[in-house]
């Protein structure tokens, strides 16, 4: 008997429907790429934008219009009016500093209730976390081993949580009795690691902490108190986000993934152990926000025209950028390299062209996007780090592991600087021969094409020579 022919026309109708289009940004050095700017000027080709890892350890500043705006946990696309923005559940999210920034935009006019939705399985960042972040780096220190250079919100201890399987999550908001037999039990273990580990009663914690913190421990009430609280104004921007990225994907909507941080910093590829607490890198898009990797279409490097860095850890091409008339000086002064979230002074140093080549391969980048180009404007020179010397070996990409990154001396080449003015250019024939040059020796030494360059912080100055969403 013959068996009859399975129907595919539900597969087929639904594979020849229009889907969208996704873009993923990500950081390519240590962070403060500026990637802010980038996410909220392709927003206008999108209808969500998603934040799928880190905390409120990674900052954007985004100037519109000459207004400063920063952000720090809500997806840069909250700038634009009607695109929705989404916090994956890779994301590790305290309450209060997301309410902070949800009041300031609102003041700011900026509507963000009903267009932000937060992953139920985003783990908690509770006062304990901090504490822990806080003490662990004052033990270091006055134990004579070099700080990692954390921020002290908690991101490093949110995530331990999460991997132990112990975290309280946004779903256990939903639950005050569940929640609160929960927090006891974190707060035994984690008081016990502070009071008999860290010896936290000798160590004086930030004003923020003195409602939680008592003779070292942190009291359960004000932490239960506190997260209450927040649960009434949280709870409703709740929601499957996985679902709803899935659907918005059928429904033909582009989406944007927002990486925070950078390459160099992913807890697997950076420099460890001088690295943050997550995958930073494109890959952790799928996981930390629900989609499969197959919606991952095209990969954006945010990439300065020269690198800086916050925090310890090695800098092959480090310069004294707090010597006055030198390059590094130049670097730092006319980039404003000063941290958005920390406040800190950021490092700076020549373009390193091989640490680029190891972030190209670990994210699959499908182009570039150089940002502060103009901050190069008026020097006579730069310098282009393509190569390592390691142990008397010539190397090309940048090795694995901070002790032998520390050990790379940075072979470089040097080109022409120019003295034009590059500063809202918009056209890439405008550009000075010298950048343009600089520019195309970049895209050949890393083997990774630049597909969008910026020249001012300013949303409009941005030189599109390919666009992400474009096929």
């Amino acid at each position: 008997m013959d068996t009859p022919a399975l129907s595919l026309n539900l597969n087929v109708n639904t594979m020849s429907k229009q889907h969208g289009r996704h873009v993923v940004v990500v950081g390519t050095q240590w962070g403060d790429e500026g990637k802010g700017k980038l996410v909220d000027w392709l927003t206008e080709f999108s209808q969500g934008v998603v934040r799928f890892q880190g905390g409120h350890n990674a900052g954007h500043t985004l100037v519109i219009n000459g207004v400063k705006t920063a952000l720090h946990l809500i997806p840069s696309g909250i700038m634009r009016a009607g695109v929705k923005c989404y916090i994956g559940n890779g994301v590790v999210l305290s309450c209060g500093k997301l309410l902070e920034e949800i009041q300031g935009l609102e003041k700011a006019g900026v509507e963000v209730r009903s267009r932000l939705r937060i992953s139920e399985a985003c783990p908690l960042i509770l006062p304990f976390h901090a504490a822990l972040d806080i003490a662990r780096e004052a033990a270091r220190e006055q134990g004579g081993t070099e700080k990692i250079g954390t921020t002290g919100r908690g991101i490093g201890p949110a995530y331990e949580d999460k991997i132990a399987r112990r975290a309280l999550r946004v779903q256990d908001l939903k639950h005050p009795e569940r929640f609160a037999a929960k927090l006891r039990e974190l707060l035994d273990l984690h008081n016990h690691v502070l009071t008999t580990f860290l010896g936290s009663e000798q160590f004086t914690f930030p004003d923020a902490l003195d409602p939680f913190v008592s003779h070292g421990k942190v009291q359960f009430q004000p932490v239960l108190d506190e997260a209450m609280a927040h649960a009434a104004e949280i709870l409703p921007m709740v929601a499957d986000v996985s679902r709803e990225l899935n659907e918005a994907h059928h429904a033909g909507s582009n989406l944007l993934f927002e990486g925070a941080q950078g390459t160099l910093l992913d807890v697997d590829h950076g420099t460890y152990p001088f690295v943050t607490s997550s995958n930073c890198v494109a890959g952790n898009a799928a996981a930390g926000s629900g989609v499969g990797p197959g919606l991952l279409h095209y990969i954006l490097g945010i990439t300065k025209a020269y690198c800086t860095r916050v925090g310890g850890g090695p800098f092959p091409t480090e310069l004294d950028w707090d010597v006055e008339g030198t390059p590094g000086w130049h670097m730092s002064t006319v980039g404003a390299e000063k941290g958005t979230t920390t406040g800190r002074f950021r490092r700076c140093g020549w373009f390193d062209a091989a640490l680029l080549k190891r972030s190209a391969q670990v994210n699959g980048l499908s182009g570039l996007c150089i940002t502060k180009l103009d901050v190069l404007d008026g020097l006579a020179e730069l310098k282009l780090c393509t190569a390592y010397e390691l142990d008397g070996t010539v190397i090309d990409i940048l090795p694995m592991g901070a002790n032998d990154i520390a050990s790379c001396k940075p072979i470089y080449e040097t080109m022409p600087g120019w003295t034009d003015s590059t500063v809202g250019i918009t056209g890439y024939a405008k550009l000075p021969p010298q950048a343009r040059a600089y520019l195309e020796r970049i895209a050949q030494v890393t083997g990774v094409p630049i597909h969008l360059i910026s020249t001012s912080p300013d949303r409009d100055h941005t030189i599109m020579v390919r666009h992400p969403f474009h096929d």
